[in-house]
């Protein structure tokens, strides 16, 4: 009996107290907890709410809850018409989500990549399925911000007023810096990233006092920081524009005003009361309002200006274009709706007494159609020429890595339907790093996405996108062929200067 006891007892002190192991979907923020969605491969958290902001006033973080709050659906869009590329809509202004993906197994000290969507006027952050790029090792933000008019509204007496979707965007990357551990990722190590529109918003944050230590490197993919619009560029019969991205605060509030009373009211006050309804009716009032305005707290300068004096903040950058830039925009003008544009006569528009040099250098013989010869007059001087000047630039204070995407079999992912040679068209690279159902790519293609996310995540990491069984990209230098080419099978450095006839546009 006594041996029996003292087995008992050595048994009992042997026993270890069961432990239950923490709940992987579950993940307490600064704010409260929220319980996520885990695959074999992911942990997915969508719809939390970072902050709260009524119309045109600075965003505010969101306040903290008791228990836990799913976080299984995309939270609601920003207020936005469709278009005929993105038939989206909404018109709830309580729209300040983002979503997180990591790896499947909870970690610590990841690098961290915020995401900025492009388009200044559609468009959310759940649209960018950030699974496989979080698979490399990341984790991965999508966010939502204000759009359109209810981002870049000017009116007298507004603080601040044109640049509420870019302090959308700080206050998502506070709360990234404040939550970023809890997902497993390292919050001093955050790169913002995003395409077109949202590119050309890192290049405003690059410049702005209240981004500064909120991200240390940036990818900035086809972005219009420095780019300027020749007359009927982006829409005919639009005029020349010097910026593309910037306004002066002034000239933001008169268009405001000028809005103000087609919407029938003469003060704020009316102008907040709107029915968010009312306001879409207004036609073209969504992209009116798509630049940011300067001469404020928010940016006290052009961030174009900023960035040529030497104004911008330094860290790593990996920045570039796609091989065709403007070919989606002249075949949705022209194309899409059955007809050609008249080259002559919009070299002459857009160049004036240079519009015969210019037909010269980019003879209509060249190319399949007038449309094509336009689209590469535009591709090299507005988006080759701007873009080649920002690297440059940056690469002064920091590493900078150059690409263009050059596939030109890139599938198109947007319903545009129309007998267009697209090539690799803006934003032709979105569905390599980001995967789309409409996109269906080959075997070749689908080892230059897995190629690129590889670049992008390991350049999250360290600054250098270079990596074990990746070909060498060098960093933008003065007087080398230092662009990364991406196409399937052919990455390799362009003399992109001498690609997009550079040295002529100077």
């Amino acid at each position: 009996m006594k041996i029996l006891l003292a087995l008992a007892v050595l048994l009992t002190g042997c026993a270890e107290p069961a432990v239950s192991k923490p709940d992987p979907a579950v993940v307490e923020t600064a704010s409260g907890a929220v319980r996520g969605t885990v695959t074999s491969a992911n942990r997915l958290f969508q719809g939390i709410k970072y902050a709260t902001a009524a119309r045109w006033d600075a965003p505010k973080p969101v306040p903290a809850w008791q228990g836990v709050r799913e976080a299984t659906e995309p939270g609601a869009l920003c207020p936005q018409v469709g278009t005929p590329y993105a038939p989206t809509s909404s018109d709830n202004e309580d729209c300040l989500f983002l979503n997180v993906t990591t790896p499947a197994v909870p970690g610590h000290g990841r690098p961290v990549m915020v995401w900025i969507h492009g388009d200044g006027a559609v468009g959310a952050g759940h649209f960018s399925d950030a699974r496989k790029l979080a698979a490399k090792g990341v984790v991965v933000v999508t966010i939502n911000y204000r759009l359109g008019v209810f981002s870049g509204f000017g009116y007298p007496g507004l603080r601040n007023s044109g640049t509420y979707g870019l302090q959308d965007q700080q206050e998502a990357l506070r709360w990234v810096r404040r939550n970023a551990a809890a997902f497993g990722g390292d919050p001093g190590n955050v790169t913002a990233f995003g395409i077109s529109y949202g590119a050309l918003s890192i290049g405003g944050q690059l410049s702005s006092p209240g981004a500064r230590g909120l991200f240390q490197r940036a990818i900035m993919q086809s972005g219009e920081t420095l780019m300027d619009m020749p007359a009927n560029s982006m829409v005919p019969g639009v005029p020349a524009l010097p910026s593309f991205a910037w306004r002066p605060a002034a000239q933001v509030s008169a268009v405001g005003e000028a809005y103000a009373k087609q919407l029938g009211c003469s003060d704020l006050a009316c102008l907040r009361a709107l029915p968010v309804k009312k306001i879409l009716e207004v036609p073209q009032i969504m992209n009116a309002f798509q630049s940011y305005a300067y001469g404020n707290d928010v940016l006290p300068e052009s961030p174009a200006d900023a960035m040529r004096k030497g104004h911008t903040s330094p860290m790593p950058v990996l920045a570039g274009t796609t091989r065709d830039e403007h070919r989606i925009f002249v075949g949705m003008n022209y194309d899409v709706q059955g007809t050609s544009p008249v080259y002559r006569q919009l070299l002459k528009d857009a160049f004036g007494a240079n519009a015969e040099q210019i037909a010269r250098k980019y003879p209509v013989s060249r190319y399949k159609s007038p449309s094509i010869a336009w689209a590469t007059v535009l591709t090299d001087r507005m988006w080759a020429r701007s873009t080649h000047e920002q690297n440059a630039l940056l690469a002064k204070k920091a590493p900078v890595y150059g690409y263009e995407f050059a596939d030109r079999k890139a599938p198109m992912f947007l319903p545009l339907e129309a007998d267009f040679d697209w090539g690799a068209y803006h934003a032709s690279d979105l569905p390599y790093i980001f995967p789309e159902a409409k996109a269906e790519l080959s075997p070749a293609q689908e080892r230059l996405s897995g190629q690129m996310m590889s670049y992008w995540t390991n350049f999250a990491r360290t600054g250098d996108p270079n990596g074990r069984g990746l070909p060498a990209w060098p960093r933008v230098s003065a007087g080398t062929p230092s662009t990364l080419s991406l196409a399937p099978g052919a990455i390799r450095p362009v003399d992109y200067a001498a690609e997009h006839k550079l040295a002529f546009w100077k």
